[in-house]
């Protein structure tokens, strides 16, 4: 298993790519982006066994069967997780289909499908996104809860966890 990432300034804007650290295991490999991470928290209540934020490494894939990493990473809404099987299986997520795209409450847009968000790295296939609904994210054209979704005003929106 391992816990790879980049130089932790390469999260700049104009850099080459934002920072993705991989964990690997025998069946499935997680990678987590952090700076797209929203804090839904669906992997550490989804599977604690393999999402545990008080352990280092805090993903271990193989603290589980593959196919029920892969359903609890597809429940991460801003698409900050990702899995792809072993090589040999050739098998990545499968998008969503048809494609979706909902505004919460909060006033983020969270896709779902065949995508291809075009940001400050280029153009990027994806299968989940949260993007930005106010203009004011870092993170462009993700959601990075620096704008006036970060603080909705409706009383019936989760607080952040």
């Amino acid at each position: 298993m391992s816990d790879r990432a980049t130089d932790p300034t390469s999260e700049r804007a104009g850099d080459e790519k934002p920072r993705l650290k991989e964990y690997e295991g025998e069946g499935i490999t997680v990678t987590f982006e952090p700076r797209r991470c929203l804090h839904a928290a669906e992997c550490v209540h989804g599977l604690p066994e393999v999402f545990d934020l008080s352990r280092r490494p805090w993903v271990l894939p193989d603290a589980a069967e593959p196919a029920r990493v892969a359903e609890v990473v597809r429940r991460c809404p801003s698409g900050a997780l990702q899995y792809h099987h072993r090589p040999e299986d050739a098998v990545a997520e499968p998008p969503d289909s048809p494609t979706t795209v909902r505004r919460n409450p909060a006033g983020q847009l969270v896709v779902r499908g065949d995508l291809v968000v075009t940001g400050a790295y280029g153009d990027r296939h994806e299968t989940r996104a949260m993007l930005c609904g106010c203009g004011a994210s870092g993170n462009q054209p993700y959601c990075d809860q620096s704008g006036p979704c970060a603080e909705p005003e409706d009383d019936d929106v989760p607080e952040k966890r």
